[in-house]
């Protein structure tokens, strides 16, 4: 009798403590959901984490409490951290900022999410020829030639080996990979193989070319007249004339290269819902628009209605955009390394 009695408390207290334990539970999933969400994005830093800032940030996440913190790194350590992370049940970053050809590389290692397309219902409007199952398409641009129109008339890539350019053509050191394809293009061969690109670029190397370690040093090169002529994205060339460098640009008889910079989220994200909410903000036509306006890259989605003349600007007309030059990215992240270590021994040496 004693025991069915404390055998019958026991279960009572079990049901009592049970149903405590799952009102706790409830209760404190309820305070997590309270808190505010904390996306950690790893980006350049500088004028592009300034514009992420003041665009996306401020005006659409902070109001809904998304709380944003930055992780800023060059995209090579940027890299290899999610590479290092991608076996931890937890990585640092919520967000990774970079390039489609290093976004592409980076998916091919497991570390990224495929995209859950319901929790960026900005998507739908996005160009479909700009989305990726693994990245959001966030601004583009493409590879032209810039120039200062009072020393240099340059028409295609190929003219940047003219003899009357000896010494004031200028390459941005971090942009090697397009600058592979420029050469490669200039010589006839095709993004798939850069054999043909590395040949014309010793050649380039004769003619006393300018090697700069930033797209800022460029800037000034250009200001100074140290540089005439450089490959660059049409979006730079739009900043540097509002800041009253005189350059202009052409998109080359080649065709241009296209330049996509996106978003991904690690498999292992911390705050996943932080992230999402990133990556749909970054899709809002005001977004984009800005980013346009102050960065001179076009928006990635078709809701996003920028002035004629500004449009006129930075998109590249129908012409144009038949003679784009699109990347291999399977080749260049099959031969990165390799590519990389040829361009630092062979070519900087």
């Amino acid at each position: 009798m004693t025991d069915a009695r404390n055998l019958q408390l026991t279960r009572r207290a079990f049901g009592f403590g049970a149903g405590a334990l799952a009102s706790s539970t409830a209760l404190g999933l309820d305070r997590a959901r309270a808190q505010p969400a904390t996306c950690v994005v790893g980006t350049w830093g500088g004028d592009y984490q300034n514009l992420l800032d003041a665009n996306i940030v401020k005006p659409l996440l902070e109001p809904k409490g998304v709380n944003v913190q930055w992780d800023v790194a060059a995209q090579g350590p940027r890299k290899n951290k999610l590479i290092a992370e991608r076996r931890l049940p937890r990585g640092t970053l919520d967000i990774a900022c970079l390039s489609d050809v290093d976004m592409y590389d980076i998916s091919l290692s497991g570390a990224l999410d495929t995209l859950d397309e319901s929790k960026v219902p900005n998507l739908k409007n996005a160009v479909a020829a700009l989305r990726h199952a693994y990245a959001v398409p966030h601004i583009y641009s493409g590879m032209v030639l810039v120039y200062n129109p009072t020393h240099a008339q340059p028409k295609a890539y190929a003219d940047l080996w003219d003899e009357k350019y000896r010494g004031k053509v200028g390459l941005v050191d971090l942009l090697f990979t397009q600058i592979l394809i420029v050469a490669t293009v200039a010589a006839g061969g095709t993004p798939s193989d850069f054999e043909p690109g590395k040949k014309k670029l010793i050649e380039l190397k004769k003619l006393g070319v300018r090697v700069l370690p930033s797209n800022e040093a460029m800037a000034q090169a250009l200001q100074s007249g140290e540089v005439w002529i450089t490959p660059m994205w049409r979006a730079r060339c739009v900043q540097w004339q509002n800041a009253g460098i005189p350059v202009a640009n052409v998109a080359p008889a080649e065709g241009a290269i296209p330049i996509l910079f996106e978003f991904g989220v690690p498999k292992n994200a911390p705050d996943k819902e932080g992230a999402y909410a990133f990556l749909n903000a970054s899709l809002e036509p005001a977004a984009q628009i800005g980013f346009a306006q102050k960065m001179g890259y076009a928006p990635t989605v078709a809701n996003a209605q920028l002035p004629p003349e500004q449009a006129q600007k930075l998109t590249f007309s129908a012409a144009e955009q038949v003679k784009l030059v699109k990347t291999d990215y399977d080749y260049v992240a099959k031969e990165y390394q390799n590519l990389k270590q040829w361009w630092d021994r062979e070519f900087l040496a």
